[in-house]
């Protein structure tokens, strides 16, 4: 049955890796409800791992748009892109090599991500009934202190397990004055450095864990996250262009109150994931 929770695994990382609903809590609920036998570690590492085929998915979708990095000696748009995406990456690392950890040790459980869930629903409803007029249209005219300032809100999403690395990235470029398919784009270019650089080195140091269920196995996870990944990439920029996301935010607070209602009927238990 391994290769059938791969898949599994695969499709619920593509779908919910770039919407705004957390992919751990989902992975969670996977997880638990389908019964995976896997030892915890190896479901922790599996996880990580298959982000990469998600990563790839945003190379491929914006192939062409990722070659324009040849210019960026002549290109200010692609100097101020590429110099905004690597400023947004510093919070998260410098906070993941500080308190990774810890965090790993004493957030890292099913109630803490329903709470997040839930909240960042509430959150996401709030910025959505504003009646405020973006002034940014391009991830091109990002300036460095508005990618560094959405940095630091995507950290949210480190801090608090559940939160939803896009959720947090998303909310922050909006509330930063991006309009939503900017804030959703550039998210999406966020990943590719945080997501990717996080899947390789858990790939490199934990090919020995991954040995436990088939090499194999987890390349069939991560292309089945590829292939969902990239087909939810541009149903996501099709639905931001023409809606909000206040749908998503219901959506939120049910998953977050149903995983709260599994775990006080001990469906899920509410131990560490680490």
């Amino acid at each position: 049955m391994d290769w059938f929770y791969a898949i599994v695994y695969g499709v619920v990382e593509g779908v919910t890796e770039f919407l705004p609903i957390s992919s751990t809590g989902h992975l969670i609920l996977t997880g638990n409800l389908l019964g995976v036998p896997w030892p915890q570690q190896v479901k922790n590492t599996f996880e990580v791992v298959i982000q990469g085929g998600a990563i790839l998915a945003v190379l491929a979708y914006y192939w062409r748009d990722f070659l324009q990095i040849r210019h960026i000696g002549q290109d200010q748009g692609q100097q101020r892109l590429w110099l905004g995406v690597v400023l947004a990456c510093i919070p998260a690392v410098v906070l993941g090599l500080l308190f990774g950890d810890f965090i790993k040790a004493n957030l890292f459980r099913p109630s803490v991500v329903a709470w997040a869930l839930i909240v960042g629903g509430v959150l996401m409803w709030l910025i959505e009934s504003r009646k405020v007029t973006p002034d940014v249209h391009a991830i091109e005219d990002i300036r460095p202190f508005k990618a560094l300032a959405i940095g630091t809100v995507q950290c949210l999403a480190l801090l608090w397990p559940g939160f939803s690395r896009s959720a947090s990235s998303i909310l922050g470029g909006m509330l930063l004055g991006l309009d939503r398919p900017t804030a959703t784009k550039f998210s999406f270019y966020l990943g590719v450095p945080t997501l990717g650089g996080a899947a390789l080195y858990d790939f490199l140091q934990s090919r020995e864990i991954l040995a436990q269920i088939g090499l194999l196995n987890v390349v069939l996870g991560a292309v089945t996250s590829f292939v969902v990944a990239y087909l939810a990439i541009g149903w996501l920029l099709r639905f931001v262009s023409t809606n909000d996301f206040k749908g998503f935010a219901i959506y939120r607070i049910v998953v977050g109150v149903l995983i709260l209602a599994l775990i006080s009927a001990g469906v899920v238990q509410n131990g560490s994931l680490v």
